[in-house]
């Protein structure tokens, strides 16, 4: 006689383990962000200025994939720490742009530290995180083309 799996087990769903994964993996982030002033929201902010600064808001809120009236907190609270600077797009004033200060540009040396130490506190093989990141990237994707159930 076989036993059933039941549908709803906890540990069965997908939903479970990427939650308790995430709140898991920014905690590994929190103490290594702390000493430079930051947060894991504003770090991912950052993470997007350094490889593509200047940005747009509009722009900016794409790639996090956050809404704006989330990351205008979050760029106003970078902007009073001096990392960036937030300004009327002179090709376009109804677009905000976000720019780099000189000490956001020179936090990127620091921040060069935390995805080594990240791996290393994990101890996982840096293979199976890209295997992860690839996986998730997909889950991402797939995700975003489908319909919310109503």
């Amino acid at each position: 006689m076989t036993q059933q799996t039941d549908p709803l087990e906890l540990e069965r769903q997908v939903c479970f383990a990427l939650s308790v994964a995430s709140r898991s993996v920014v905690a590994i982030y929190r103490p290594l962000l702390e000493p430079m002033g930051l947060t894991h929201p504003q770090y991912l902010v950052m993470l997007a200025l350094w490889q593509h600064a200047p940005l747009s808001v509009k722009d900016l809120s794409g790639m996090l994939q956050l809404d704006p009236g989330t990351l205008s907190p979050l760029l106003k609270r970078l902007e009073a720490g001096g990392l960036v600077r937030r300004e009327r797009d002179s090709r376009d004033e109804r677009s905000l742009a976000v720019t780099l200060t000189a000490a956001g540009r020179e936090l990127r040396a620091e921040a060069e530290k935390i995805p080594p130490a990240v791996v290393a506190r994990l101890g996982m093989p840096v293979e199976e995180l890209e295997s992860l990141h690839e996986a998730l990237t997909r889950v991402i994707a797939a995700a975003s083309r489908t319909e919310p159930v109503r």
